[in-house]
């Protein structure tokens, strides 16, 4: 039997806490989640390979060794499931009702159907939301491109809060007067393919926290160089890789978000009663560089908001 999600975590006979951790796929944002969840669980004094006994797996992307990771991951019977994206957690909730799953980067959990409200989860599950401003990203595309009438979004068809995202890009892109042409990629392969569509169809490229696409960001960037069209980003590491803007979170304080849900359930919390937690602090990242390469000068105005220009 696995661990009653409303019992505290009982000590083992080496007094060492099991925690198994995985991601959907290798990149930047997801690697700065981890990380800041390890930091948080290390400072609570969950120290791997001292007072934690912990196992790290990517699916690279494969959502059948996605689901293959987590039936193992239930039947070592772990004290704790950490779940980085929105299909490892969808995973991680099909394969136990019973150990605790703390979930990092879950754009929509609601959506997800992973909680069953954000204030009280109601189940196995809590952690963190990057729920991204949606709004103030349209509006950052038109401060780069004040003439773009129609944009193109890249996601991944099969990812449940992709899917959620881009109807929140088409609800406010139709109040900023802008048209939506949308592109999809299963898998990160896909996203070439996706990127190349768009051309001559529209006058900028958004890309969302969808971790198919961001995986495979370079593609975009290609494109875009290739075609003079900017690729504004909703991820900020993604602006190190190429785009030309983001305005997003630190995802080290999307995963510390999650890390402190996870200290509280290994001392005893009950998951159904943590609310999902949330990160108010944005941070805008420009990338002049590749704004010339795709044929857009960044204003002044803007440059001088930045938090971070990446040369």
């Amino acid at each position: 039997m696995g661990l009653m999600a409303i019992s505290p975590v009982t000590a083992r006979a080496d007094d060492k806490v099991v925690v198994k951790l995985s991601y959907i796929v290798d990149h930047p944002a997801i690697e700065a989640t981890k990380n800041g969840i390890l930091a948080v669980l290390e400072k609570a004094g969950y120290v791997p390979g001292e007072t934690m006994d912990l196992e790290v797996q990517s699916a690279q992307g494969s959502m059948p060794t996605q689901v293959q990771i987590n039936t193992k991951f239930v039947g070592d019977d772990p004290d704790l499931i950490i779940a980085i994206s929105t299909p490892s957690a969808q995973t991680a909730m099909s394969a136990t009702s019973e150990i605790p799953v703390v979930f990092a980067a879950v754009t929509d959990p609601l959506s997800a159907g992973l909680v069953d409200s954000y204030g009280a989860p109601g189940r196995n599950l809590t952690g963190s939301s990057d729920m991204t401003p949606i709004d103030k990203h349209l509006a950052l595309v038109k401060r780069i491109v004040p003439d773009a009438r129609t944009i193109g979004v890249i996601y991944n068809g099969g990812e449940a809060n992709s899917v959620a995202q881009v109807d929140v890009v088409k609800e406010e892109a139709e109040k900023a007067g802008l048209a939506v042409v949308e592109a999809t990629a299963a898998q990160s392969s896909g996203v070439l393919d996706a990127a190349r569509s768009l051309v001559g169809k529209v006058d900028a490229i958004y890309i969302p926290t969808d971790s198919t696409v961001v995986s495979g960001i370079e593609a975009v960037v290609r494109v875009g160089g290739d075609a003079d069209i900017p690729v504004i980003a909703a991820d900020t590491g993604s602006v190190e890789r190429g785009a030309i803007a983001a305005l997003g979170f630190d995802y080290a304080d999307i995963g510390a978000a999650a890390g402190e849900s996870a200290v509280a359930i290994l001392k005893g919390a009950d998951p159904a009663a943590l609310p999902v937690r949330f990160v108010d602090k944005l941070e805008l990242y420009l990338n002049p560089g590749s704004a010339k390469d795709m044929g857009v000068e960044l204003p002044e105005d803007l440059l001088g908001e930045a938090t971070t220009v990446v040369q």
